[in-house]
This record gives structure tokens, C-alpha cells and sequence, in this order.
């Protein structure tokens, strides 16, 4: 008899199948069994009767505990009121290993245990919906890019060079070689391979020392990263719009199923269509002052701002031309207003804040070197950077979406230790 996976089982109605998994929930009638099977791709409710049955078969619901693993066949059924349309009349069960005193029962549990137990929890319907939407979400970002004819470029992870800034950098010692650190961004690597390649981008993850507690921030978290030759900041947000669009109409369209399961609101992504919202970091700044924010000009926006601002609209808003003090030294300076740069941060609705920030890169050799100096950067580690300044330069731009975020906003997830499997946050490093 054919072996199946659930999510192919409306293949086979009416034939005799065998399914590989372990035990979800179980019920019982008394002279009906009903046992909940999932095998990674779906779930199946899989029934047996008294009497259809050799009894040693249905003597095996007995001893069949909460994630026991086994093998069942059985004769696949349409049934509407199931959840996949299809039942499966047991005709034979075997054990492969009982799970004894599995920790995750049905019961509620508090966010430290499920999250002590995260090898576990991943198996619940919950968190294998929310792994299924971030799995579409990443294939949607590659396809997007490949129909682009965007090149991958894998960057490195063990870096000399500082991406961002020096107090969110993890560090180790790099045999006799100084201090290496694990990456902030791929970014400059990128600008190296958009000279190369012209359009390009990276995926992997990258990494934050930041002592942050909020329901936005990971130490470790997955970022894609575009950069573009001859695009200016115009270029990239609109780059960015487009993007995003294709993004989240996909996962709409592949995904639902997921998203309904976790109670999205399917209407509030269904408005995610270009053109985005707009607003100047003055305008922004102006607008937070008149609802009590105490925040200056020239201090980047907190999570509360984003949120307020975000709050704004049903699309997402750039934020755009921000100081350059609260900046990266490698953005380009505006040409009409030297005090502040060329870039964007991108919001989402609903209150996720910034998910994507992007900005047109100084490709001036001279002012390029200036900025190092000013953040008190090594110069000798920045040297086949500032090369790039030197071998035909180009304006060039490009962003960083963080997937974890993206996830965040795409599910309507309350807290962002759910979009990954194993989070690390600066109070958890376990399992």
C-alpha cells in the first residue's frame, strides 16, 4: 500500500494508505476511537471502531500517550466536517515509541515554560502555522529576487569591520589576528558585489548586542539585504514598495490557511499596495512633539514614536532624511542639507515598527574617510572599502529588511520570540 503525507491525502480517497507520525490528541467513544495524527505536513483525524478491528489493534489506543510516534494504514474517506475535508479509517496501528510524560500538555502554560521547552512547543499547531507563513515569507524574498535577476552573494559572518555601531558588536579573538566580531550587517560586503554584479543581495543571519528587552529585538535574527548600483534613494524606496507588496500578496495568497488559524486580520493585509505613506523625519519629529512626545531632533525614533507614527495609516510609512548624527557613517549626505542624509525606515502598520532601513550610500572617497575619522573607526580595517571609492565609483543604494519583524507583522504576532525557532534574547540562550 502507498505511503503518504497528510497534506496528499486527498490523493488517495477511497484507497488504503499508510501515514508516518506521532499521536496530536485522542478521544474516545468507548467503541469508537478517535486518534489526531500530525506528520509534519498537516494533521488528520483517523478513526477506528469496535469490531472493524482486530482488538489487539483497538487495545493499542490504551497505551498510545501525547506525541507517541507510529505507523497507521487505513482507508482514506471524504468528510466535510473534518479539518482537511478527509477522515482515516484505521485498519492497523503500530507503535513505534510512547512518549512518556510529555510536557506540553493541552493545559495553559506560562511563556518561560513553553519557551524553557521550545524544542517541544514547535510541534504545537500554533507555532508550526507561524513556522509555515515565515517559510513562504523567505521563499516569496528569494523569488522576488531571482525574477529580478538579483544575484546571491553569501557575506561573511565573522567580520573585521564594523557595519553599525561599536557598542552593539559581539566580539572574540581571531587566533593572532585581533578581535574579530560576529556581523551586524552584510552591507558593506554588498556594496562590493554591486560593483561587481550591479544588483545583488544577501541572506543570513546577523547579530546585536543590544541590551534590549522590548517585543521587538532578538540579539540574533535573519536579515535580507539588496544593494543596487545606480540607484539613487528614490530608486531604492521605490525598490522597497515593490517589494514588500509582492511579498505579503504572496504569502496571502499561499498562506491563508496559516493566517486565519492564527485569527489575522486578512483585510489589513489585503491594503498593502504601493504606493506607501511618506513623511520627513521633520515632519515625523513635528508631529510627535504635538501628541507629548519629548523627543529632540537629531535622536533616532524609539519603538513608542514608530508606533505612533505608524499608527498614522494602514500602510506602511517611510521615514525618511534622518540627522546624520543618529545615523550610519557609510550614508550619503544630502546634497541640499548637509546635516541630515539620504535614507528611509521603513514602518509597518498595526504598530510593528521599523522593518526595513535603507539609505543611498556616500560614494565620495574624501567624505567617506571623514566620517570614519569622525566615529573613530580604524581606518586600516575600512581600506578595501574606501577602494571602492577609489575604482569607479557609482551612486548606489540599497536596505535590510529583518525577517523576524517582517514575520512579526505578516502573522500579527504580539511578541517577536515566536517568528524563530530557537530565539535568543539577552536573557535566553536555552535550548
Amino acid at each position: 500500500m502507498p505511503f503518504c503525507y497528510i497534506e496528499e491525502i486527498g490523493k488517495y480517497v477511497s484507497q488504503k494508505v499508510t501515514i508516518k507520525g506521532w499521536l496530536y490528541n485522542k478521544r474516545s467513544s468507548g467503541k469508537i476511537h478517535f486518534l489526531l495524527i500530525r506528520d509534519g505536513t498537516g494533521m488528520i483525524q483517523s478513526v477506528m471502531s469496535k469490531g472493524e478491528v482486530p482488538d489487539a489493534v483497538f487495545e493499542t489506543y490504551d497505551k498510545l500517550t501525547q506525541e507517541s510516534s507510529l505507523e497507521v494504514d487505513g482507508v482514506v474517506r471524504e468528510d466535510k466536517r473534518a479539518p482537511r475535508g478527509y477522515e482515516l479509517t484505521l485498519t492497523d496501528i503500530r507503535i513505534i515509541q510512547i512518549a512518556q510524560d510529555y510536557p506540553i500538555t493541552p493545559k495553559e502554560h506560562g511563556t518561560d515554560f513553553l519557551m524553557d521547552n521550545r524544542h517541544l512547543w514547535l510541534r504545537s499547531s500554533r507555532q508550526q502555522a507561524i513556522m509555515r507563513v515565515r517559510n513562504e515569507i523567505i521563499y516569496a524574498m528569494r523569488t522576488f529576487f531571482y525574477e529580478k535577476r538579483f544575484i546571491l552573494i553569501d557575506t561573511p559572518i565573522l567580520t573585521g569591520s564594523i557595519g553599525e555601531t561599536a557598542t552593539t558588536l559581539f566580539e572574540t579573538q581571531y587566533f593572532d589576528l585581533g578581535k574579530a566580531y560576529l556581523a551586524q550587517t552584510g552591507q558593506l560586503y554588498n556594496e562590493a558585489a554591486a560593483m561587481a554584479f550591479g544588483r545583488m543581495y544577501c541572506f543570513g543571519p546577523t547579530f546585536r548586542a543590544e541590551k534590549s528587552k522590548t517585543r521587538r529585538h532578538l540579539t540574533e535574527f535573519w536579515m535580507v539585504e539588496a544593494e543596487m548600483a545606480f540607484y539613487d534613494n528614490e530608486d531604492n524606496m521605490k525598490l522597497q514598495e515593490e517589494f514588500i507588496e509582492y511579498v505579503v500578496q504572496r504569502v496571502l495568497d499561499k498562506s491563508k490557511k496559516e493566517l486565519v488559524s492564527l485569527e489575522r486580520d486578512l483585510s489589513k493585509l489585503e491594503k498593502i499596495r504601493r504606493p506607501f505613506e511618506r513623511m520627513s523625519y521633520d515632519e515625523a519629529i513635528n508631529h510627535l512633539k504635538k501628541n507629548g512626545s519629548k523627543i529632540e531632533w537629531g535622536s533616532d525614533l524609539g519603538g513608542e514614536d514608530e508606533t505612533i507614527l505608524a499608527n498614522l495609516y494602514e500602510k506602511p510609512l517611510f521615514v525618511y532624511n534622518y540627522p546624520r548624527q543618529c545615523k550610519a557613517f557609510y550614508m550619503k549626505p544630502n546634497p541640499q542639507r548637509a546635516d541630515v542624509v539620504l535614507c528611509s525606515d521603513l514602518l509597518a502598520p498595526e504598530g510593528y515598527g521599523e522593518i526595513v532601513g535603507g539609505s543611498q550610500r556616500d560614494d565620495d572617497y574624501d567624505s567617506l574617510v571623514q566620517r570614519i575619522k569622525e566615529e573613530k573607526l580604524p581606518l586600516d580595517a575600512y581600506k578595501w572599502y574606501l577602494d571602492l571609492r577609489k575604482y569607479g565609483t557609482v551612486i548606489h543604494s540599497g536596505f535590510g529588511l529583518g525577517v523576524e519583524r517582517t514575520v512579526a507583522w505578516i502573522c500579527g504576532l504580539p511578541h517577536i520570540r515566536e517568528t524563530i525557532p530557537f530565539p535568543r534574547m539577552i536573557y535566553r540562550l536555552y535550548p
